[in-house]
């Protein structure tokens, strides 16, 4: 077992565990979107879960550490407070909130963040740049909102986990990204039809089964 001192709390880890599932687990929460128990490798996109290790010169990214010393990390400094909300409010510039029409209102990781960081949920740090299409409804089992998508990738990793291909992808390049239908269903019965795997692992209720 690794001793690690997360701020003011000394806790017992295995080696090798990842030091954002180290902290959550021991009740130590750090803003993410992107992480999934069990990830061989995270993708650190969404560019929340900063921490401070000492000796370390810069913060990194919780989720793409792998424990195998002995560590003293903060989880709130000036520096990771910083960057934590410069991140979410970049996020928000580009999603659509309307928590009352949502399905994911009063559940949803960014209203958690937004509290937790104190930062608005609607705010003029940035201009708001919206997807034209507001519902992609061409998926024969459930639609896609753009607007409300964050891109963490969730939906397109366990897409792979549980179908073991590629369903889901990440469409377009910069502001312009979406998640994109790799190979439309054909068959009357395609893998995705009794899945809804990316449906239920979605934080913001991007992908919405069809009514």
């Amino acid at each position: 077992m690794i001793t690690l001192q997360i701020d003011d709390h000394k806790i017992q880890v295995a080696a090798g565990t990842n030091l954002l599932a180290a902290c959550l687990d021991n009740g130590v929460y750090i803003p993410n979107l992107c992480y999934l128990s069990g990830m061989p490798h995270p993708p650190t996109s969404c560019r929340l879960c900063f921490v401070e290790i000492e000796g370390s010169d810069h913060p990194v990214c919780a989720c793409s550490i792998s424990v195998d010393r002995q560590m003293a990390v903060r989880t709130d400094t000036p520096r990771v407070r910083q960057l934590q909300k410069t991140g979410l409010r970049l996020l928000l510039s580009v999603h659509e909130v309307e928590c009352k029409n949502c399905p994911a209102n009063r559940r949803c990781p960014l209203q958690d963040m937004a509290g937790f960081l104190h930062v608005a949920l609607k705010n003029k740090d940035f201009e708001l740049l919206l997807n034209d299409t507001r519902v992609d409804a061409s998926h024969p089992f459930w639609d896609h909102y753009p607007n409300r998508c964050v891109l963490c990738g969730k939906c397109v990793h366990v897409c792979r986990q549980q179908q073991h291909r590629v369903g889901l992808t990440f469409a377009g390049r910069g502001i312009g990204t979406v998640i994109g239908f790799y190979d439309r269903p054909q068959s009357k019965s395609p893998p995705c039809e009794n899945c809804q795997a990316c449906v239920d692992v979605c934080p913001v209720a991007a992908l919405v089964p069809k009514g």
